[in-house]
């Protein structure tokens, strides 16, 4: 098997305050040692943002600069900060775009909420935190209790100790996906 079997492959992962730290780190560095590039985008550029467990994370990125275009997935971890970051128009745009081009889009625990509101989860089979199970069947997903879904160029999975099966998933849908 190819050491780095995503080797010129581009990955978004959002950040934001309150941000649950394992669900983006553990996927960022899980990437990286896959051999993807992974652009780390916040609400401002080269901003620090502090996680829920109180883990800092600087921004690579604004998030109205990103382009899904320029991309391969992108990454929708939980936390309280999809509550904030859903409501962000270029975010929404950004997820229905990478939706629209059938790219990877990865959510964990509360990271569907910003699926939700950039209305890309009709008909679409997903899991999350059970926390927001509602919140998904009211917006047509089809919620399942498991550790990881894959459905299409869809992954999702409910919490932290879902990461291992969540990053195989996901780094397999890139892989297997056409690159930009």
């Amino acid at each position: 098997m190819n050491q780095f079997p995503l080797h010129g492959r581009r990955c978004l992962a959002f950040v934001g305050d309150i941000y649950e730290d394992l669900e983006l780190w553990y996927p960022k560095l899980r990437l990286i040692e896959a051999g993807a590039e992974v652009v780390v985008a916040g609400p401002e550029a080269n901003t620090v943002y502090a996680g829920k467990n109180g883990y800092p994370c600087r921004s690579d990125a604004a998030i109205r600069d990103q382009r899904a275009a320029n991309f391969d997935a992108v990454l929708l971890p939980g936390g309280f900060m999809p509550d904030k970051l859903r409501r962000d128009p270029d975010v929404l745009q950004l997820i229905a775009d990478f939706h629209n081009s059938k790219k990877c889009v990865a959510a964990i625990c509360h990271g569907g909420w910003l699926a939700i509101s950039a209305k890309v989860y009709r008909g679409v089979r997903v899991t999350s935190s059970p926390g927001i199970k509602d919140d998904l069947v009211n917006a047509g997903a089809i919620w399942e209790d498991a550790v990881v879904v894959v459905d299409g160029h869809h992954v999702s999975s409910r919490k932290p100790d879902d990461l291992p099966d969540f990053c195989r998933a996901m780094i397999e849908i890139i892989r297997n996906s056409p690159s930009r």
